[in-house]
């Protein structure tokens, strides 16, 4: 059974994830809107990654016979400017993603749940990779500059980019 100080840090965590799905929602709204499909395309494959990090969470949560709690989930802002604007956004909202999970990691290790602080690795090491393919796109976006035949090619570039199922167990 889990600890339920370490299950209320896991649920709030599942609203964290499934909140990032919103967020990168709004933002594939955007860039519809002004016509970059492939970025379109990137932050909802990004959006589908999120579901699918709260739903490991929720069912880790049912495998260790806790309880599950759903919160609201607010709504994201969706005042966007240009791409490097929301990919600034992004790498910030994975940074603040990043710091609740390495709480979710101390607080295994205070409550000496060994299950969970093992389980959660696997998100410790997702989130150096979510930061470093948002600090990717930035690097580029900024090198470009006004450069549209280059954000023309980045835009195609991330179309490209596919859907594929986390799973933890599988991993």
């Amino acid at each position: 059974m889990i600890n339920k100080k370490v299950e209320d840090i896991l649920n709030a965590q599942i609203n964290k994830e499934f909140y990032s799905a919103y967020l990168y929602l709004a933002m594939s709204a955007f860039f519809d809107e002004i016509g970059l499909y492939g970025f379109a395309n990137w932050t909802k494959v990004q959006a589908r990654e999120e579901v699918d990090h709260g739903m490991i969470l929720f069912d880790y949560i049912i495998e260790r016979d806790g309880t599950i709690d759903l919160q609201q989930i607010n709504s994201p802002d969706r005042s966007f400017e240009n791409p490097l604007q929301v990919f600034e956004k992004i790498l910030d909202h994975e940074k603040y993603v990043t710091e609740s999970i390495n709480c979710v990691a101390y607080m295994s290790d205070d409550e000496c749940d060994l299950a969970t602080r093992h389980f959660i690795n696997w998100y410790i090491s997702e989130q150096v990779e979510e930061e470093a393919n948002a600090l990717d796109i930035i690097k580029k976006l900024k090198m470009f500059g006004e450069d549209k035949a280059s954000l023309y090619q980045l835009d195609k570039d991330l179309g490209t980019r596919t859907y594929q199922q986390h799973s933890y167990k599988s991993e």
